[in-house]
């Protein structure tokens, strides 16, 4: 099966404005992708030039083996959006929002109608089928653009920022619906400002940086390139800090009593770090150990790319 994105040498320029710079990306068919970058990044015109709103610049795209701008109807009937932004025909009952949706798309009357109730039921909100969108509750809205971006059974489902201004409730609700909809073998494509949503449910993360993409990998190969933290007690405290000659350790401190060790791979050389203690007549008590967070890892990168650009 053709990848489900790939975008090659995309640029987008608004007036003096290089919006997209470049950028190429593949995102494999049934996988669950994730865009992280800063605002400005080119994450929304990526995601407008796939939907057909935003016509690029130079490069090419396709979905699915469609290219987005010479085979148009074919790409977009693959893609359902998700956006971050409610909008809504807000003056139909929501069922009837979802068949007119369904009809774009070619959809007989009569299927239409079934998808729509389909896509409610999923979502969790088949009850207010009857009510205008402008009626429904803020967490109720976030369900309707989900729905909305389904009644077309989309193989590449698009989500902008889905769980932005929801509580934590109902963000967990919401995850473990999209996880079952790539379970079941839908494409997913997340832009998110929320880390542990990238970290919980991405295969692969791309972060993007001034329309450019600055490193493709899974969360947990990114965290790896963070540093972890060690804190490490003892039975009877060392006045001062013991040296560790072990090539992944980046810092060693004694802080109230207890030593902290800054180091690469820091779940991989808890034994080498005990060992050399112990070596050295010391005695543990006790250890923890805080990972790197894939927020960390992100922050470094985006700021290594602008120094550069800089």
């Amino acid at each position: 099966m053709p990848q489900a994105i790939r975008a090659r040498d995309l640029e987008k320029d608004y007036g003096d404005v290089r919006a997209l710079d470049g950028l190429d990306l593949a995102v494999e068919s049934g996988e669950f992708f994730g865009l992280l970058g800063p605002n400005g990044a080119g994450k929304t015109t990526f995601i407008n030039i796939l939907v057909g709103l935003v016509h690029s610049t130079d490069g090419d795209v396709s979905v699915f083996g469609h290219d987005v701008e010479r085979e148009y109807q074919q790409a977009r009937d693959a893609i359902g959006l998700a956006p971050q932004e409610f909008n809504v025909d807000r003056f139909f009952p929501i069922k009837e929002v979802l068949e007119h949706k369904a009809g774009y798309h070619g959809i007989s009357r009569a299927e239409a109608s079934r998808r729509a109730e389909e896509a409610l039921r999923t979502v969790g909100i088949y009850d207010k089928r009857d009510t205008r969108f402008d009626w429904l509750s803020g967490g109720m809205k976030r369900r309707f653009m989900l729905a909305r971006a389904l009644v077309s059974d989309p193989d590449l489902l698009i989500l902008d920022e889905p769980t932005a201004g929801v509580d934590v409730e109902l963000r967990r609700d919401l995850w473990d619906l999209i996880t079952d909809l790539n379970d079941d073998g839908t494409t997913i494509l997340l832009t998110t400002h929320y880390i542990e949503e990238a970290e919980r449910l991405c295969d692969r993360v791309a972060i993007m940086d001034q329309g450019r993409k600055v490193e493709v990998a899974s969360p947990d190969e990114l965290m790896n390139r963070g540093t972890d933290k060690l804190t490490i007690g003892f039975r009877s405290p060392p006045s001062t800090a013991p040296s560790l000659g072990l090539p992944d350790v980046r810092d060693v401190t004694l802080t109230d009593d207890r030593l902290v060790v800054t180091a690469a791979r820091g779940t991989a050389i808890v034994p080498d770090v005990l060992r050399e203690l112990e070596s050295q007549g010391y005695e543990v008590s006790d250890l923890d150990i805080k990972r790197a967070s894939l927020e960390e890892v992100f922050v470094d990168l985006t700021r290594t790319e602008s120094a550069i650009e800089a």
